[in-house]
């Protein structure tokens, strides 16, 4: 299948990315090379809502329905086994990306489908259901009931989640009885370490995000996994914000209590409509699984059915073959430039567009005022002025920005505000980006507060 073309060659660098370096990687993203409203250059500056695709992404899945379209671990014939293999392959590449095994990734439809599993996986062992027959209760040696929560336990989530990562904790706790609390904020955005006495010996599981997808702040890890840790929570992260700014290394994060982590395609310059769900092996061989059907069964009678192990398990159906292949692209893409030097350059641009926007009157950050612990991600509110406002003006400067409330009502709650605007960068970015989006700022206040 085709590959993207390396954007950066030589030796290995450190560092952030030079004019030259960014400007190849430029080269290699269809949509720069199309106009934007006002016939500009597009300024696209909405990397945390999803990313552009590289040229060879687009071809990976093209070559996938040209050449090796077929059913995928379910026929002997050639294209059959080549789509087993393209599917198999990815699934290792993608996880090896996040200092992961195979046998620990599942594929799903998004990030949103993943945090469900593990939740809705819960609640069926509440329920009584085991990990292995999908029906009856959990044997006392059964490792399912470490899944089994009800009234007295308590779920923890943090004020800064995507509501991706709180609506399905919301609805487990309300099926079984247990109780939902959360780590607060700090005046500028940051989890209030303060607050981290909410986790407690009645902690069942700890869902959080790694990084704001609002304040683009980092969470403190250090200081929330060694309390989770200590009283045995499960702990889930969120780590869709994060996969393609900073590395990930799920062995590292397993050792400080980490369970499972979930991953976005789509904002990690690969296909929409596939995600991962990242876990153990032993939580995945806990786990009941959720969505039945074919491809996941052993043994099906018209009285019951058994379930595979491993990360079959959950994903009944028929699997999105070229997302797959397309996303192994992307994160060999991402690999070749280099996830430490992509965010050294993205802290260059986003101290830029913090001292840009210091100096706009009535403007006020969301977040906090540095680069310290966080991504290259700025959110805003301008006095007297509606974020979709400001959102249309800049669409017509030619500048794509965020508006709304990024699917994260109570951290907009925690600052007193309904929405915002809200600007991210990506492999593209760059400072001349900054500089068109600074003056379409400058046109906001002349709009619309003279």
């Amino acid at each position: 299948m085709t590959q993207s073309t390396a954007p950066l060659t030589g030796a290995p660098s450190t560092g952030a990315l030079n004019a030259e370096e960014v400007a190849a990687i430029r080269a290699d993203f269809p949509y720069l090379e199309r106009a934007a409203r006002n016939g500009e250059a597009l300024a696209y500056l909405d990397w945390a809502a999803t990313s552009q695709k590289p040229a060879g992404v687009i071809a990976t899945e093209a070559d996938f329905y040209r050449m090796s379209n077929g059913a995928a671990g379910r026929s002997t014939y050639q294209l059959a086994d080549e789509a087993t293999a393209t599917f198999e392959d990815a699934r290792d590449a993608v996880a090896a990306f996040v200092g992961a095994r195979g046998s620990e990734l599942v594929f799903t439809k998004n990030a949103t489908e993943a945090i469900n599993l593990v939740a809705l996986a819960i609640g069926h062992a509440s329920q009584g259901r085991s990990a292995a027959r999908g029906g009856g209760p959990a044997a006392a040696d059964d490792p399912a009931r470490r899944l089994i929560i009800g009234q007295g336990d308590e779920v923890v989530v943090t004020r800064a989640e995507h509501h991706a990562n709180l609506v399905p904790w919301q609805e487990l706790c309300a099926r079984t009885g247990a109780t939902l609390r959360w780590l607060d904020l700090t005046e500028d955005g940051r989890i209030d370490a303060a607050t981290l006495d909410v986790i407690t010996e009645r902690t069942r599981v700890l869902a959080l995000t790694h990084a704001s997808n609002v304040t683009g702040a980092i969470s403190p890890l250090d200081l929330i996994l060694p309390r989770a840790q200590q009283v045995g929570a499960l702990v889930v992260l969120d780590t869709c914000q994060s996969a393609a700014h900073l590395p990930l290394d799920f062995g590292a994060l397993k050792t400080a209590g980490v369970d499972a982590m979930v991953l976005s395609s789509h904002k990690m310059l690969g296909p929409t409509g596939i995600g991962a769900l990242v876990a153990t092996e032993e939580l995945l061989a806990a786990m009941p699984p959720v969505l039945t059907g074919g491809s996941m069964i052993e043994v099906v009678t018209m009285e019951s059915s058994t379930f595979m192990s491993g990360p079959p398990r959950f994903e009944a159906g028929s699997q999105p073959l070229a997302q797959a292949a397309g996303w192994r692209t992307a994160v060999e893409y991402l690999a070749r430039i280099g996830l430490d030097r992509l965010h050294a350059t993205e802290q260059v641009l986003t101290r830029q567009v913090l001292e840009g926007l210091a100096q706009t009157p009535g403007l006020r950050l969301v977040g906090p005022t540095d680069t310290t612990d966080r991504l290259g991600v700025v959110a805003f509110s301008i006095e007297g002025v509606h974020p979709h406002d400001v959102g249309q003006v800049l669409d017509a400067a030619g500048v794509a920005v965020r508006t709304g409330h990024h699917c994260a009502q109570p951290i907009h709650q925690h600052f007193g505000i309904h929405a915002s605007s809200r600007l991210s960068f990506g492999a593209c970015s760059t400072p001349e980006e900054v500089d068109r989006f600074l003056s379409a700022i400058a046109d906001v206040r002349r709009y619309f507060q003279r």
